[in-house]
C-alpha cells in the first residue's frame, strides 16, 4: 500500500499507511504560513477491502468549521469527481473508501491543474477575439496571465474577473472555465450582446505558485493575497502588484473576484457596503446583479452570506473593497460552497467542477443585466 502526493497540487503527510483500516495521515501547512485545509493525494493499494484514512490535524485546520457536513472527492480517473463517505468528530477527518481499483485520487475539491490551467489559456487564444496577455513572473518564477476578451474600444465597459487568489479555491477556476467557454462562443446571443458592449479582463489564476504547492491560501512565501490590495509588493506579493497595475493602467467598470468559502454550503456574493465612497449607485448595480442571477439560476441565493460591514469599516486591503473604493463602481467577491449547495443538494457530486462551470456561464446574463449602467455617474 502506498500514499504520495508528489504531483501537481498535491498535499498530504504519511504518519501510519500500514493497515488500511487505520490509515494515519495529517495536511501539510502552506509554506511559511499556518493555514492549512487542502489535501491531495493518491492511495494505490492491493487490498480489496474498505480502507479508513484518518486525517488526524483537520480539528486544528484554517477552518475547522468547514469539515461538518463535509464530504471529500474521488475519482479514478483524475476526470470524474465524486463524493465519499466522510466523517468528523472534532478533531480527526475519516474517509472511507472501498476501492474499486488499485489506484484512486482523493482531494478537498475537483482539483485544477496548472497544466490544465495552461491548457484554458492556450486554447482561450485560438478564438479570434482572445488576446493572451503575460503581466509577468511569480515568485516561483511561473507567468501571471490574463486574457483580454473582445476588441477593447474607448467606448466599451472593462469587466474585470479574477479567480484563485486562494489557491485551494478550486472551483473559481473552474467557474472561469465555464464562463469562458460561454464567452467565446459566437452562437450564444449572450455572449455577442455583452462582447459588443464591453471588454473581458480574465485572471483565471492569481496564485499559480500555490496552486502548484497545495496551498490553501497562500502564495509561495506564505502571503495571503487577498490582504495585499493597498500596498503589494514585487518581493511579497507580485501577483497583486501586476494585476493591480494593469488595473491603473486599463481601467476598470467591474469586477467580480471569484472565491470558494469553506463553512458556509450556499452560493453568494460580498459587496462593498463599507467603503468610504460607497453610494446609491453602487448599492443600485449591486442589486440589479442580484436580482438578474437570482432570475437566472436556482443555484444563487441572497439569504445566506457574510455579514455586511459598517459604513467606512471595510477592510480595503481585500480586493473588491479597494477596487470599489479606487474605481467608485460595481466590485464583488463571489464565493461557491467545498460541500453541496444545501439549497439544491446533490448526494453524488455535492457542489462540483461541473455546477462552478455552470453558475461561471449563468453569470454572464447577470453581467448583461448590468453593462449599460456600469461607469456612469
Amino acid at each position: 500500500m502506498k500514499i504520495t502526493a508528489n504531483f501537481d497540487s498535491g498535499n498530504i503527510e504519511v504518519i501510519n499507511a500500514t493497515d488500511p483500516n487505520n490509515i494515519q495521515l495529517a495536511i501539510r501547512k502552506d509554506n511559511m504560513s499556518d493555514f492549512y485545509q487542502w489535501f491531495h493525494f493518491r492511495l494505490n493499494s492491493p487490498h480489496a477491502q474498505v480502507h479508513k484514512l484518518h486525517i488526524t490535524n483537520a480539528g486544528t485546520s484554517a477552518y475547522p468549521d468547514g469539515w461538518k457536513d463535509y464530504q471529500a472527492v474521488a475519482s479514478y480517473d483524475r476526470q470524474n469527481w465524486f463524493r465519499v463517505e466522510t466523517e468528523y468528530d472534532g478533531n480527526t477527518l475519516t474517509i472511507t473508501h472501498y476501492p474499486e481499483a488499485e489506484s484512486v485520487y482523493f482531494a478537498y475539491f475537483a482539483p485544477y491543474s496548472y497544466e490544465r490551467h495552461m491548457d484554458l489559456l492556450h486554447q482561450a487564444q485560438n478564438d479570434y477575439n482572445c488576446q493572451l496577455v503575460e503581466l509577468g513572473e511569480t515568485l516561483d518564477g511561473r507567468d501571471m496571465s490574463m486574457l483580454v476578451v473582445g476588441e477593447p474600444d474607448d467606448s466599451k465597459k472593462k469587466v474585470w474577473i479574477i479567480a484563485r487568489q486562494h489557491p485551494g479555491e478550486t472551483m473559481a477556476e473552474w467557474f472561469v472555465e465555464g464562463l469562458l467557454d460561454r464567452l467565446l462562443d459566437e452562437d450564444d446571443g449572450v455572449a455577442r450582446s455583452l462582447l459588443a458592449k464591453a471588454v473581458f479582463y480574465i485572471v483565471p489564476n492569481m496564485n499559480p505558485d500555490g496552486s502548484v504547492r497545495g496551498h490553501l491560501r497562500t502564495n509561495a512565501v506564505g502571503v495571503n493575497l487577498n490582504r495585499e490590495w493597498q500596498n503589494p509588493s514585487m518581493e511579497q506579493s507580485p501577483e497583486v502588484f501586476l494585476v493591480r497595475q494593469k488595473m491603473l493602467e486599463l481601467g476598470l467598470d467591474m469586477l467580480l473576484d471569484v472565491h470558494g468559502d469553506e463553512n458556509l454550503p450556499y452560493n453568494f456574493v460580498a459587496g462593498a457596503e463599507g467603503v468610504p465612497s460607497y453610494n446609491a449607485k453602487m448599492a443600485q448595480l449591486e442589486a440589479s446583479f442580484k436580482q438578474a442571477l437570482l432570475a437566472v439560476t436556482p443555484e444563487f441565493q441572497t439569504t445566506y452570506g457574510y455579514d455586511r460591514d459598517e459604513p467606512g469599516k471595510a477592510n480595503l486591503t481585500v480586493c473588491s473593497n479597494w477596487v470599489a473604493e479606487q474605481f467608485k463602481t460595481l466590485a464583488y467577491t463571489l464565493e461557491m460552497p467545498f460541500k453541496d449547495n444545501a439549497n439544491l443538494p446533490d448526494e453524488a457530486y455535492g457542489w462540483s467542477d461541473v455546477r462552478s462551470m455552470k453558475l461561471g456561464q449563468d453569470c454572464l446574463t447577470a453581467i448583461l443585466a448590468v453593462v449599460d449602467d456600469l461607469g456612469t455617474k
